[in-house]
């Protein structure tokens, strides 16, 4: 059986997978898409499932509570399509479309099982559009709109239920960020951070602290090192250790030991 470097090698070029963001084991392709499972004698094997109806990248992909995976947007002229995966069907279907384009944006499930979208470019700039997904009526509906434009920001669900937004690029990169209540449907401001940066992870820890990491800052000269965390009972920002390598577009996981992983990305 071939190794899952063998297989990757041959599907998709090197670049691309340190590009590549992977959030579960989905692969999308243009061709179709690919499940990552396990196979005896070999760590995974892939296997073809379902294609998406329309092709598209940059989008946002997010796992619902009912075990469906919720696809949308993205592509170079920002679709605002969005389809639903079925594991047990591997097949897809086309679900409401979103008011907005949205590219480099962001998708959060809440606790109430809708998901919010946020900010991203509509084919031209970034934008301070936010709108919720309703898994129970398949439409989507707008809802309070960002103090600042943003994409290519990361966003957090706190343990308090709120989202926090960070950083971004509005085109140039932002030290901002936001908190999104969903019991009101509005944005406040919160703690600036040290560094402007986009690109960059943000990781929910133990602690309900939150750690953001990395990405670019081009005022600085490109990517960044730097990390810190966020407090959400003061609103502020700490700077913590610094990365042993500048990198972006990266990914952070939280290990089960309560450390953060951070791997590859653009040095």
């Amino acid at each position: 059986m071939k190794t899952l470097h063998s297989l990757v090698a041959g599907i998709w070029p090197a670049t691309s997978i340190l590009a590549g963001r992977i959030a579960f084991p989905l692969f999308f392709l243009s061709a179709g898409l690919m499940l990552l499972q396990p196979c005896t004698g070999a760590p995974f094997a892939f296997e073809i499932t379902g294609s998406l109806t329309n092709g598209r990248f940059r989008h946002t992909a997010t796992l619902l509570s009912n075990g469906t995976v919720l696809v949308a947007g993205g592509g170079d002229f920002a679709s605002t399509s969005a389809e639903l995966y079925d594991p047990a069907s591997g097949t897809w279907k086309t679900t409401g479309s979103l008011i907005h384009g949205h590219v480099g944006a962001t998708a959060t499930l809440l606790p109430n099982g809708k998901v919010l979208i946020v900010g991203g470019y509509d084919g031209n700039f970034p934008r301070r559009y936010a709108e919720l997904y309703d898994p129970a009526s398949g439409t989507w509906t707008a809802t309070g709109s960002l103090a600042t434009p943003r994409s290519d920001h990361t966003a957090t669900l706190l343990s308090n239920g709120k989202v926090l937004v960070v950083g971004g690029s509005a085109p140039s990169p932002l030290a901002s960020a936001e908190l999104y209540d969903p019991a009101s449907g509005t944005w406040t401001a919160t703690g600036r951070l040290a560094t402007k940066r986009y690109e960059h992870t943000a990781t929910l820890l133990p602690d309900g602290k939150v750690l953001v990491a990395g990405g670019y800052d081009t005022n600085q000269g490109g990517v960044v090192a730097s990390a810190e965390i966020y407090n959400p009972n003061s609103g502020t920002w700490t700077v913590t250790g610094t990365l042993g390598q500048a990198r972006a577009e990266h990914t952070a996981t939280l290990l089960p030991n309560g450390k953060v992983l951070v791997a590859a990305g653009t040095p």
